[in-house]
């Protein structure tokens, strides 16, 4: 069974699965033959002796705060996708977030937002294979964190309002042929965007702006360096960005943490030699 495992694995990466992929398959595997060990069905969980591939972090690519405010959103103002590429700029949140946000999870009087679903693409093993075999689902997110109220930049709340005014209008021209499912974000027709088809337009967007290529989720990367740059804690930015510990956080973010302790570090030392005190104590007067 070990070996078949480790074939398993092997053959996954062949066949271009990432490692975090893997080590996903892994974890399933190993929990199902802990339980079988538990009830004594094997003799033991062999799972423990496949060798799993590392897990490598892909490099962030974020834009600067100049970038982001005086060249991609008002190279992209009149894009019907512009609310949608602001608020992931503003408030970090994932593609599946974003394209699962109704308009119940937002509240424009406190401007703030909630995370209650997300949109997936999952195997919908008992379609026809002529029909496809994925199918778009709105689903619970993963974790309690994930469920979280994020507030919303004071910009970014216009937007939406426009954005809204204009989808009303997108409605009404439809009529009885629009899907109204409560998405903040959907097709002309009402009905979910598909993942893909967001990314697409995103890297069609960046381009229109004249930067350089990056995907989506470095719109998340963005927001939290930025944040942390600009001074806030981070405690507060784990906690908008929806993950389970600030480590996590930290460790992601950890090129920002340096400069920033650097920072400090100055302002101690300022602080410090601009005192007559300190150079007699460290007898330099």
């Amino acid at each position: 069974m070990g070996y078949a495992s480790q074939h398993f694995y092997n053959e996954k990466m062949q066949q271009g699965a990432s490692a975090r992929t893997v080590r996903y398959c892994h974890t399933l595997l190993s929990n199902a033959l802990a339980q079988a060990e538990k009830h004594q069905l094997v003799a033991r969980n062999v799972s423990k002796l496949t060798a799993l591939p590392r897990e490598t972090r892909k490099e962030m690519q974020t834009l600067s705060l100049a970038q982001v405010a005086d060249t991609l959103l008002p190279a992209i103002a009149q894009d019907r996708l512009f609310a949608a590429i602001f608020l992931g700029f503003g408030t970090g949140l994932r593609r599946g977030e974003l394209l699962a946000l109704r308009w119940k999870d937002v509240n424009v009087s406190t401007g703030t937002l909630q995370i209650r679903q997300t949109l997936v693409r999952i195997t919908n093993h008992d379609a026809p294979a002529r029909k496809g075999r994925t199918q778009l689902l709105l689903q619970e997110p993963k974790t309690s964190h994930s469920r979280r109220t994020v507030p919303i930049p004071e910009e970014c709340l216009a937007a939406l309002k426009q954005h809204k005014a204009r989808q009303a209008e997108e409605k009404l021209l439809l009529g009885q042929a629009y899907h109204d499912h409560g998405l903040v974000f959907c097709q002309a027709d009402g009905k979910p965007i598909d993942p893909r088809n967001f990314l697409r337009s995103f890297d069609r967007l960046i381009a229109q702006a004249g930067l350089p290529p990056i995907r989506f989720h470095d719109a998340r990367h963005t927001f939290a360096t930025l944040m942390l740059e600009l001074g806030e804690s981070p405690k507060t930015v784990q906690t908008m960005l929806g993950h389970s510990r600030v480590a996590i956080t930290l460790d992601i973010y950890s090129h920002v943490s340096l400069e920033l302790e650097k920072k400090a570090a100055a302002k101690l030392n300022a602080a410090l030699t601009g005192r007559q005190q300190f150079w007699v104590a460290v007898g330099l007067l």
